[in-house]
């Protein structure tokens, strides 16, 4: 379903990042870092919001990536209609960026998909085999590390303690890693 900006959310259901990838002319990189951090904190006082990032670009000319996470595609919508967001564009003029490329992404999309090269995410049962292999490990290594540790605890805290040490080693540590090592398999056409 189209934006009124002209993008589209790729599914109704799950997640949504919203990814942009914007050039900066040379001597502006301050002030476009400012303004940056500006539209995230607004985003980030919106409900729905998960948070987000600036990344700096990965070589000299290449464009900065601004990420913002939603919960859903309604909390995404409430950002692209809102006043705050209005505002932060509105005092983007004179700043000397532009924005090149966006993405919205969902779910197990994001990542599989890398900003600075937008291309469509690989068949949905090589993102869940690749998934379970992300985690295996980090399954294996809660239950024999830490599940003696925790018996004493009820199943709810227990899996309270998993979920979210679960979620940080898969987001930054084990799919980096998988998606990495796997890249030729889930991409062949597009890897070499």
């Amino acid at each position: 379903m189209p934006t009124p900006d002209g993008t589209t959310v790729l599914t109704p259901h799950g997640d949504v990042a919203l990814v942009a990838a914007r050039t900066v002319e040379p001597g502006h990189e301050a002030a476009f870092q400012d303004w940056a951090a500006g539209v995230l904190a607004a985003a980030a006082g919106l409900p729905g919001n998960l948070g987000g990032g600036l990344f700096h670009p990965a070589a000299d000319g290449a464009p900065w990536i601004v990420v913002h996470r939603f919960r859903d595609r309604a909390a995404l919508h409430t950002w692209l209609d809102s006043a705050q967001r209005a505002a932060c564009f509105a005092d983007a003029r004179g700043h000397r960026h532009q924005e090149v490329a966006r993405r919205e992404l969902t779910g197990l999309e994001s990542w599989f998909t890398a900003p600075e090269r937008p291309l469509p995410p690989p068949p949905r049962w090589k993102m869940a085999a690749s998934s379970a292999l992300g985690i295996f490990p980090i399954s294996l290594l809660g239950s024999v590390l830490l599940t003696p540790h925790l018996t004493a605890l009820p199943q709810v805290a227990r899996t309270a303690v998993f979920a979210p040490l679960f979620s940080v080693l898969m987001t930054y540590v084990s799919m980096p890693l998988v998606t990495r090592v796997l890249r030729r398999w889930l991409r062949p056409r597009t890897s070499r």
